[in-house]
């Protein structure tokens, strides 16, 4: 493992492609080591992660459950890319994070990753397709094909017909249909999601997760998913518990 993240630190990440390239499938779509992460509360260091081991393929499904606070959301932040770890190393799709800058970090996470919050996180002032259509457009997909790209998967996601409303126009279910549809639009090579249907009636959570579980087996793409609802892990792949700051199957 040692010698392909070295090999993945001299690649520039202005050149990732929009999906993994067929050197990129012998490797795993995540895989991270020893990862640790503290923070400082006054004079306590609470450790959060002490050392987690995680490797996920191309295609695999994956949930997280665990008790509030023992660290979920903390994981996914460094997975996607939005935290740093105070030690540990992370690979996805055969590049190491070491030595990346902020910018190749932005470009890499823009690339081949898909992060659904907690909570949506849209832009206020844009509407939904507007919203849907940004990651395309910071990757330099033309405008229109960014707009018609993400016309097809508010389509899916059932929100044909809500495209031109902003944010504050939606449902508190409709924006978090925009922020998953959002995350699928750039076709990513590893799906990030942290309860993605906390905010959605029962018939459209399935209907959001039939739709990941389609991209994740046809697309390939590999998903880690945090949740409280066992009934949504019993359909991933593979169910670990979150616990003492590291994992454990279930």
């Amino acid at each position: 493992m040692a010698n392909s993240m070295a090999n993945g630190a001299g690649r520039d990440c202005a050149r990732i492609p929009l999906m993994p390239t067929p050197a990129d499938a012998a490797c795993p779509a995540l895989e991270c080591r020893g990862l640790r992460r503290a923070y400082q509360l006054g004079p306590e260091r609470l450790e959060i992660l002490k050392g987690v081991d995680l490797t996920v393929r191309a295609g695999e499904s994956i949930a997280i459950m665990g008790a509030s606070g023992s660290g979920k959301s903390t994981l996914l932040h460094l997975l996607g890319l939005l935290d740093v770890a105070d030690a540990g190393e992370i690979c996805i799709a055969g590049r190491t994070l070491e030595g990346l800058s902020e910018a190749a970090r932005a470009t890499l996470r823009n690339r081949m990753l898909g992060f659904v919050f907690q909570f949506h996180h849209l832009l206020p002032e844009f509407s939904a397709l507007e919203n849907v259509s940004m990651p395309l457009w910071l990757r330099g997909l033309g405008g229109r094909q960014a707009r018609v790209r993400a016309a097809a998967v508010l389509e899916q996601v059932g929100l044909a017909e809500r495209a031109a409303h902003r944010p504050a126009e939606l449902s508190g279910g409709e924006r978090q249909r925009v922020a998953i549809a959002r995350a699928l639009a750039g076709e990513p090579a590893l799906l990030l999601m942290d309860e993605p249907t906390g905010n959605l009636d029962k018939a459209n959570a399935w209907r959001i997760l039939e739709l990941i579980e389609r991209l994740n087996r046809q697309g390939g793409a590999a998903l880690v998913l945090v949740t409280h609802d066992a009934e949504i892990a019993a359909r991933m792949g593979r169910r670990l518990g979150l616990r003492d700051g590291r994992l454990h199957p279930l």
